[in-house]
């Protein structure tokens, strides 16, 4: 080999080690920040062991195959389930006739500052307990005023209780659930005085288990909120500080539906 071919195979050699190596180097940096540390998943997954407040709602979830790969070349399913079934919101049009529906709910609100309200020892003491002004004050003296257009969630510690449909819905022998809820007076205040965006808990409902005027869910509807309810992992979250994403299905007309909840930690 003559040595003008040994220098071109050099210099041909040489390229490519260089650029293997800035390629590696390349995909060995970082991806960008997003600025936050940590994203919580606040969900709970969807399957037929799902507590429902209603248990005739059991029947409603049903799950078919519809197609597979070994005769179809791809997997895909077609799923019924209530509108009201799992981690999911209620639209104020759920109580306030002529509100948003789901899909009617302003995206700027479904991506709001996340206040939790942990309540959990209080509710262990007492199954029927509801978050109260106090609970309120007691959150802001600690942490500083709720921020105006939050979603409010209260930390009950029910979702301990997620995998026992019996213990989740805790019923008495008359079918009276008891299970903790929001307060008609701390949700007015919260409306009133803070204009929070929505209301979340880790239980089948804003109110507590022995309502059965739900007035908690017709005063706050109607004013324009949104529920969150049966919340997952809240005892992972911060009580302040933290970027709550709510991420409905866009129901046409939706009462509400299932959701999956994002906490973004800073």
């Amino acid at each position: 080999m003559s040595s003008q071919m040994r220098f071109r195979t050099f210099v041909l050699g040489y390229c490519l080690a260089l650029g293997l190596l800035l390629f590696a180097q390349r995909h060995q940096q970082p991806a960008p920040s997003t600025g936050y540390r940590a994203v919580i998943d606040l969900t709970h997954s969807i399957n037929g062991h799902v507590p429902t407040y209603e248990p005739a709602e059991k029947s409603v979830y049903q799950v078919k195959t519809s197609a597979t790969f070994e005769k179809d070349h791809y997997f895909a399913r077609n799923i019924s389930l209530p509108e009201h079934y799992g981690t999911h919101i209620d639209a104020p049009a759920h109580f306030a006739r002529g509100s948003w529906t789901v899909d009617q709910i302003p995206a700027e609100r479904l991506v709001v500052p996340l206040v939790v309200i942990d309540v959990h020892q209080s509710a262990s003491a007492n199954t029927d307990y509801q978050l109260s002004v106090e609970d309120v004050a007691n959150w802001e003296q600690k942490h500083g005023q709720v921020p105006v257009g939050a979603v409010v969630m209260a930390r009950t510690g029910w979702d301990d209780r997620w995998n026992s449909e019996k213990s989740y819905r805790n019923a008495d022998a008359k079918g009276t659930m008891h299970f903790p809820g929001f307060s008609l007076d701390a949700a007015k205040f919260l409306v009133e005085g803070r204009n929070v965006a929505g209301l979340g808990i880790d239980t089948l409902s804003i109110d507590y288990g022995p309502s059965k005027d739900f007035e908690v869910h017709q005063y706050t509807l109607a004013h324009g909120l949104y529920h969150l309810e049966n919340v997952a992992s809240l005892a992972q979250t911060p009580e302040t500080g933290a970027t709550v994403v709510v991420g409905p299905a866009k129901l046409e007309g939706g009462s509400g539906g299932p959701v999956r909840i994002l906490a973004l930690v800073r």
